[in-house]
């Protein structure tokens, strides 16, 4: 008999692994390219460690990892994903990237995270937080691979605050976005379970709480394009 949280590492693996092929083009058509803009500025917040290896945890078809080796010439990314349709979804896109050597995808679970203690000088986790069946334990798995000083960069999906926004957002997030990623997709589950994890997951204040119970100091947030996401980052 699965456990809760075995059960759901398998509904979302299965999910992932469905929809993968279509995997980047739903995510910049239904963000209206702004995730471009999103990776961007979660990859500066690393520009004091040009050099230095990065962990892009829940790292999917590898579009932060690919903007990490973009905005650092000399940066080594190891990539980690649970779920290995991804990964290969996004390794075929790179045979003739010369990126792709400093790129290295490894299948892992993000709870138990495949690296050694005091291993990298970043963590970067893309949209990947929400998916975690055990959120403190993977923070503490995050803190742990970190070297001292080392910092921590979570982009995930947040519930606009704007009184204004706010409806419309909502309109979009339950009622469109499922029904036109189904048809892009063929898989309009896969979105349902997009937002609802969207709803139940932590206000920015309480994951910060998390993240300074797991040893990181310095933690802060900051919301992107009307608080639809939110950046969070940790120090070790």
């Amino acid at each position: 008999m699965l456990s809760a949280q075995d059960k759901k590492k398998v509904f979302v693996k299965e999910k992932f692994a469905a929809i993968s092929p279509r995997y980047d083009l739903l995510n910049s058509v239904l963000s209206f390219q702004a995730d471009r803009y999103w990776r961007w500025v979660t990859t500066r917040e690393l520009r004091d460690f040009p050099a230095g290896p990065v962990l892009d945890l829940c790292a999917g078809t590898l579009p932060l990892s690919l903007e990490l080796t973009r905005q650092a010439v000399q940066r080594q990314v190891l990539a980690v994903d649970f779920c290995e349709d991804m990964l290969r979804t996004g390794i075929r896109h790179l045979a003739h990237d010369r990126r792709r050597p400093r790129l290295q995808p490894v299948v892992g679970d993000g709870e138990e995270i495949p690296a050694r203690d005091n291993a990298v000088w970043g963590v970067t986790v893309a949209f990947g937080v929400r998916n975690l069946a055990n959120t403190q334990k993977g923070l503490t798995e995050m803190h742990r691979v970190l070297k001292p000083g080392g910092k921590l960069l979570i982009l995930e999906f947040s519930r606009p605050r704007n009184p204004f926004f706010k409806p419309f957002y909502n309109f979009y997030l339950n009622r469109l976005l499922p029904k036109l990623a189904g048809l892009i997709s063929g898989d309009k589950e896969a979105y349902d379970y997009l937002a609802s994890s969207i709803a139940a997951f932590y206000e920015p204040e309480e994951l910060v709480a998390m993240m300074q119970r797991a040893g990181f100091t310095k933690s802060c947030f900051r919301q992107l394009t009307l608080g639809i996401v939110t950046l969070y980052v940790g120090v070790k």
